[in-house]
């Protein structure tokens, strides 16, 4: 063998492909294909398909790819950040760094759906909110939203849906952050509501359904908001208020001034920066709101044997049932940094955070006594982290002064620089800026003996924070350490076995891919530091676009939405501005199939267009002669068409360039839906189709983790007469994007720490590795097809028999023949070790399969086998051998606390935990049993209970 061929550059596609080239031929030979080319013909249509290589880099093995990421990164020059603007440097605790956020079972692991197998995230979660809930102090908060920009819009739209007053106009604090401003003006325009903006004593002087306030105000100032949210009340409005997290620890609550809503971004709580994101937004309010908030709210009900056990509450998927009247197109959440900032209140408890909020409050006041003391002067007296100095001409050269000695301050123009405090700054990075802003020395025990705090004694808080249990016995590192594994313990994640869910593909995340994530040039990177200090990221940035437009056929990429849904919401604002600015701000119809993701209705609904929906045939194709009779009935008007390819039915469907032009023909954009990209890269490109515009899942396709149901990345591609349109930001101007255009995310690119995973990904794999995973995609679906098909109906197949990268299966005649639901064979699957398909979803009654690409030939056997396991167990039940009331499908799962006692039951217990030999071998024990969803909805309790009920 050559040189290159030892160093074998392409090593990394045999690790993320799970089945080897044996096993491939074994599985084509099976379901009747010579090859992956002649599979790929019979499955994907002639008239899309690309037929050359991705212009992409050859593949690169892992060491390779890591050391020339780090070359990129070491680009960025990270100085000590007291910028602010709501993102501050953090000490992320070393057990939960190792733990939590560098931990697979923690981040590979899935929307808790299925909560039996979730129990830990779960808990996690429930202290997240009961953290929000003690700081804030309202009654109910949910499991996170994308970032605090889009929560405060989330509250703007939730004031509109339950406020008694009628009018539109909605009241701002000119205090506000402005790239959450910014966000605000761009849902405000297509909800059709008008942002007045002003001081907040000016809140009272209108008729405005909401106002929103922060607290402290973007410039640092403290204000005791009563009266202002007051006056806002009295008139049937809500009130909002913003306020910094950390602050929260040392300031009177949200709540104790009267506040309706509270929201913010957690990032404070242990998470770094990372150029923006992610981080998670909190979200709480009134008990009385509670079926009007967006996002996931986690709540207590109790299990078959009455134990106390965990669930997603009130949002489950509502999207997928509401469709355009759902409350958010939001469904997924910041779960991995909720959990970490969740975690950091447990392990620092109420003491340790007290102590860390005071620490930063008493850096700021001795800061702001030295300046004074030296004859500068303050634009504010009171305060909490962030001072704010006006030094009128002499603001240049101290800025100047600062980035010479390696520190970032704020320039907020007019002659005034800000000095934003924070958990990681020291005595000597104090003393530093002291000398920087003063020309003096600083002596700081003198300083610190002669300043005086800057909170007002009626804005110090009084009341308790983080008084339950859970907040006060993990504080050493043991004990922390023991909690983190005991909740991981409780949960299946990809470390364990295959996730097989349909339309989420649940691939490989790898390690080589995770690494550059902490490093410290990409996380500890503020989203505002001067752009000359960016070099890295924006070259990984630009690389990944570039990547990205290879692969789609795009002219232009956005990387600011940091979610699918956001994605979405992203694709459809540039095709209603490209309308506006050729006079079609009319065309406001939008075409979407029955077989739509659940968020494609809502998204349109946000973006003020009206959802028109169109049919899919027996076959679940689109109906094209319903797809041309509406397109044509609506052809002044029409906007946009959403739709998804392959369909959310796992299939290609023939006429998708015919759907395309016939949109095209009638004055309408076409919006793909990038869900299934899994089954097109290498294969297919979505611009070459006909769309206009498409959101990529780097959280699916590109191999970002799941986290639990967050982090995500929804970047769009755009041809190039909707590139214009793209959202920028007001902070921090986007490459390429144009003046003027405001935000859809709170950073300019999103969640750009995670963004190296799919950067790595596409290097690792290389443009045969990319196109080699897609085959893989199709060939690990269609053995699962063929292996099930004898067992199960296949719902929907292609014009060959083959289907996409995912399929249907249908238990509707076996429910109607036996009476069990798809419920009992998802919770059934449990007891095999495997988290179900997704059920009922497009199709209710169903389970839509997904394998992907990286799971082995035995994994898929093994899943398989448990399958066919159950389908045996049904026609026992349906033959009269067990009764339909007692049996191992409808009593699923069985939990450990089934093992003891009397067992009476007409199965024996090997059947219920062991029911194949490969089990016993690595059992995943669900902590509880079947858990009962209508009591929790009849005894609805968000909060954290005793923990005797854990027990």
């Amino acid at each position: 063998m050559s040189l290159s061929q030892l160093f074998h550059h392409q090593e990394f596609i045999a690790r993320h492909i799970g089945p080897c080239d044996t096993e491939q031929q074994q599985m084509l030979a099976e379901i009747g294909a010579s090859s992956l080319e002649d599979l790929v013909a019979q499955t994907v249509p002639a008239g899309i398909r690309f037929n050359r290589a991705l212009d992409l880099p050859a593949a690169q093995r892992e060491v390779d790819a890591l050391a020339d990421l780090k070359a990129v990164a070491s680009k960025n020059v990270v100085n000590k950040s007291f910028i602010g603007l709501g993102y501050y440097p953090v000490i992320t605790p070393g057990v939960i760094l190792r733990n939590v956020l560098e931990n697979p079972g923690w981040y590979t692991a899935y929307t808790p759906y299925q909560a039996e197998i979730a129990q830990g995230r779960l808990e996690a979660l429930l202290n997240y909110q009961q953290m929000v809930i003690d700081l804030t102090g309202l009654d109910i908060a949910n499991a996170s939203l994308l970032d605090e920009a889009t929560a405060a819009a989330e509250a703007m739209a939730l004031a509109r849906r339950v406020s008694k007053v009628k009018a539109d106009q909605f009241f701002v604090d000119s205090r506000v952050l402005p790239q959450t401003l910014d966000v605000l003006k761009t849902r405000a325009e297509y909800f059709g509501f008008e942002l007045v903006l002003g001081h907040p004593e000016e809140a009272g002087n209108g008729d405005y359904f909401g106002a929103l306030f922060q607290y402290p105000g973007e410039a640092g100032d403290l204000l005791d908001l009563t009266p202002y949210i007051a006056a806002v009340k009295a008139k049937g409005g809500v009130a909002i208020v913003a306020a910094d997290v950390m602050a929260l620890v040392a300031l009177k609550s949200p709540a104790e001034m009267g506040a309706d809503v509270a929201v913010g971004n957690t990032q404070r709580f242990g998470v770094p920066m990372g150029f923006g994101g992610p981080h998670a937004a909190y979200f709480a309010f009134r008990d009385d709101m509670k079926r009007s908030a967006p996002g996931r709210i986690i709540g207590v009900s109790v299990d078959a044997k009455g134990k106390t056990a965990l669930r997603m509450a009130l949002q489950t998927r509502e999207q997928h049932i509401r469709r355009e009247k759902a409350n958010s197109n939001i469904c997924t959440s910041q779960v991995l940094l909720a959990n970490m900032a969740g975690m950091y209140a447990v392990y620092h408890g109420p003491a340790g955070v007290k102590r860390i909020a005071q620490r930063i409050h008493r850096l700021a006041a001795i800061f702001a006594h030295a300046v004074k003391a030296a004859g500068g002067k303050l634009k504010f007296e009171q305060f909490y982290d962030t001072v704010q100095v006006e030094l009128g001409a002499h603001a240049a050269n101290v800025y100047a002064a600062a980035l010479a000695a390696g520190i970032n301050v704020r320039d907020a123009g007019n002659g005034v620089l800000g000095v934003a405090f924070h958990e990681a700054a020291t005595e000597a990075d104090l003393a530093k800026l002291i000398e920087v802003f003063t020309g003096k020395a600083a002596d700081i025990a003198a300083l610190d003996a002669a300043a005086a705090d800057a909170i007002p004694a009626s804005l110090k808080r009084e009341s308790a924070i983080l008084s339950h249990p859970v907040f006060n016995q993990h504080h050493s590192e043991h004990e922390m350490l023991r909690y983190l594994k005991k909740l991981e313990n409780r949960d299946l994640a990809m470390n364990h076995s295959m996730i097989s869910l349909g339309s989420c593909t649940m691939k490989l995340n790898a390690t080589s891919e995770m690494i550059p994530v902490t490093w410290p040039e990409f996380a500890n990177m503020h989203p505002f530091a001067p752009r000359e200090q960016a070099a890295g990221y924006l070259e990984m940035i630009e690389g990944l676009q570039q990547q990205l437009m290879a692969i789609t056929g795009f002219d232009a990429i956005s990387m600011q939405p940091n979610s699918g849904a956001q994605g979405e919401y992203a694709g459809l604002l540039a095709i209603r501005r490209y309308h506006a600015s050729r006079g079609d701000a009319h065309r406001t119809i939008c075409l979407i199939p029955q077989s739509a993701h659940g968020t494609n209705p809502a998204t349109a609904q946000m973006l003020g267009m009206q959802v028109v929906v169109v049919k899919t045939d027996d076959n679940g194709n689109v109906d094209m002669a319903d797809m041309q009779a509406k397109a044509e009935q609506h052809a002044a008007n029409l906007g946009a068409l959403m739709i998804t390819y392959p369909s959310t039915h796992g299939v290609f469907e023939e006429s998708i360039k015919e759907i395309c032009e016939l949109i095209h023909a009638n004055g309408g954009q076409v919006y793909m839906d990038g869900a299934n990209m899994n089954a097109q890269v290498g294969l297919t490109r979505p611009a070459d189709i006909g769309a206009d515009v498409l959101h990529m899942n780097l959280h699916k396709t590109f191999c970002i983790p799941h986290g639990g149901g967050g982090p995500g990345m929804g970047p769009i591609g755009m041809k190039a007469h909707l590139a214009p349109f793209m959202a920028n930001h007001v902070v921090a101007e986007v490459p390429g994007a144009v003046a003027g255009q405001s935000a859809v995310s709170a950073a300019p690119f999103g969640s750009a720490s995670i963004l190296p995973i799919s950067y790595m990904y596409i290097r690792m794999m290389g443009a045969e590795g990319m196109k080699r995973a897609t085959e893989l995609a199709l060939l690990n679906a269609n053995y699962l097809k063929d292996k099930l098909a004898a067992h199960y109906p296949v719902l929907y197949t292609g014009k060959n028999g083959r289907v996409a990268h995912e399929c249907i299966i249908d238990l509707r005649p076996l429910k109607a023949a036996s009476g069990v639901t798809e419920v009992d064979v998802a919770k059934r699957l449990m007891d095999f070790g495997f988290h179900a398909p997704t059920m009922s979803f497009p199709v209710a009654g169903t389970l839509m399969i997904e394998p992907t690409e990286s799971e082995s030939k035995a994994e898929l056997d093994r899943f398989i086998a448990a399958m066919v396991s159950i389908r045996q167990e049904i026609d026992a039940v349906q033959n009269g051998v067990w009764p339909k009331d007692n049996n191992p499908l409808c009593n699923a799962p069985h939990s450990k606390a089934d093992i003891a006692g009397e067992w009476t039951r007409p199965y024996s217990r090997e059947q219920a935990f062991f029911p194949l030999p490969y089990v016993l071998d690595n059992k995943f024990w669900p902590s509880v049993n079947r858990i009962d969803d209508v009591y929790g909805d009849r005894n609805l309790v968000c909060s954290c209970p005793s923990i005797d009920n854990y027990e």
